[in-house]
C-alpha cells in the first residue's frame, strides 16, 4: 500500500526535523501498550513501523532509548498492563486504540500519551478538541467525524437490494460512526440496528438472528474487539451470505467483501514523530490530533462472486486494490 499523508484535525502540524543522533544525558524510556496479542500479524506490522520510524529519527532501542512493550489482546489485561508500564516511569507512552488510552488515563493524567487508531477521541474525553487537545494526550485518528456515512453509500452501491443493515460495533466506545450512518440511512431507504462485538457468543447469536430476514447487510465499524474477532466476523458474513463493508483492509484480506479506510500502519509511523517531539520537550497539549486525508478502497472479488454480487464497473475502476 502507498504511504498516506495526514493533516492536523484543524490545522497542519509542523514536524520537527529528524535527529541525526541523540546525545541525551540519560537513556529515555518509551512505553507501548498494544491492543492486540503479540502474535497477531497486524500488531507486529504496526509496532515494527513505529520502531523503524523512531530509528529513522535517531532513537535506537537499547542505545539512547528503552522501549517497554505490553500486549493486551483481551479486555481484562489493559488496566494491569497500564499500571505496569507507568510504574516504569516512561517519558512517553504509545497507546494503540481506545482501550489502551482508557486504561492509561485511569492510571495517570500527567505522563504524555500518544495514541494511534483512536476513532473518536473528543467524544471519549481524551482530548478537548482535535486542534487543541489539552491535557496529556494527543495522537492520530483514522476518520473524520461523519466519514462512516461513506460505508453505507458503498454498501448500497455494491448491494442495492439491501434494505436492512446491522452496524457491528463496540457498544462501549463513542457513537460517532453509528450517528453518521443513522443520519443518512433514511435517504438510502435503510433500516438500521446495532450488533455488539464484545464476545464470540454475542456476535454469533446477533448476526445469525439478524440474517434470518432477507435483504440484509453489515457495516463493521473499527474497534479492538472487531479486530480481534475479524476472522469470525468475516466467516459469519460469508456463512449467512451478508454483503458487508468494513472499516479496515485487513477484514477484506481475511475474506471480507469491501473496505474503505486509511492505512493503519501509517498512524504508527506518524506516532513515532510525535513521540520524538515529546522526547525533545514538546507537550501533548500543543500537538493537534491528526486525521488522514486519503483512503483506500479494497474489493475482494472472490467474496463478491461467492455472494453472487456483480461489482459495478465504476466501483471497480475506483478501487485502489482488487483481491482475486
Amino acid at each position: 500500500m502507498r504511504r498516506r499523508e495526514f493533516i492536523a484535525g484543524l490545522g497542519a502540524a509542523t514536524w520537527a526535523a529528524p535527529a541525526s543522533g541523540q546525545t541525551a544525558e540519560r537513556m529515555r524510556r518509551i512505553g507501548v501498550l498494544m491492543n492486540l496479542a503479540s502474535d497477531d500479524p497486524e500488531a507486529q506490522a504496526r509496532i515494527a513501523a513505529f520502531r523503524q520510524e523512531l530509528q529513522q529519527l535517531g532513537w535506537t532501542d537499547g542505545r539512547d532509548v528503552r522501549i517497554d512493550d505490553r500486549w493486551a489482546g483481551d479486555a481484562g489485561r489493559f488496566h494491569g498492563y497500564a499500571e505496569e508500564l507507568l510504574a516504569l516511569a516512561p517519558d512517553v507512552v504509545l497507546a494503540s486504540a481506545t482501550p489502551s488510552v482508557q486504561a492509561l488515563r485511569q492510571v495517570s493524567r500527567t505522563v504524555p500519551i500518544i495514541f494511534a487508531n483512536v476513532g473518536d477521541p473528543v467524544a471519549m474525553g481524551f482530548v478537548d478538541s482535535l486542534a487543541r487537545p489539552g491535557g496529556n494526550t494527543t495522537g492520530f485518528t483514522p476518520y473524520e467525524f461523519g466519514f462512516a456515512a461513506k460505508w453505507l453509500e458503498l454498501l448500497k452501491e455494491i448491494a442495492p437490494h439491501v434494505t436492512r443493515v446491522a452496524v457491528v460495533r463496540d457498544l462501549t466506545i463513542g457513537p460517532a460512526h453509528l450517528s453518521a450512518i443513522q443520519a443518512v440511512a433514511p435517504s438510502f431507504g435503510v433500516e438500521l440496528s446495532a450488533v455488539g462485538v464484545r464476545e464470540v457468543g454475542e456476535i454469533e447469536r446477533a448476526v445469525a438472528a439478524f440474517a434470518r430476514a432477507s435483504n440484509a447487510g453489515l457495516i463493521v465499524t473499527p474497534s479492538t474487539s472487531a479486530l480481534i474477532h475479524r476472522n469470525l466476523i468475516t466467516m459469519l458474513a460469508a456463512r449467512h451470505r451478508l454483503p458487508a463493508v468494513y472499516g479496515f483492509r485487513y477484514f477484506v484480506a481475511a475474506g471480507g467483501l469491501i473496505s474503505y479506510a486509511p492505512n493503519p500502519i501509517d498512524m504508527y509511523r506518524l506516532a513515532a514523530g510525535y513521540v520524538d517531539r515529546i522526547l525533545k520537550g514538546e507537550k501533548p497539549a500543543d500537538l493537534p490530533v491528526q486525521a488522514p486525508t486519503k483512503y483506500e478502497l479494497v474489493i475482494n472479488l472472490k467474496t463478491a462472486r461467492a455472494l453472487a454480487l456483480s461489482i459495478p464497473p465504476a466501483l471497480l475502476a475506483r478501487a485502489d486494490e482488487v483481491i482475486e
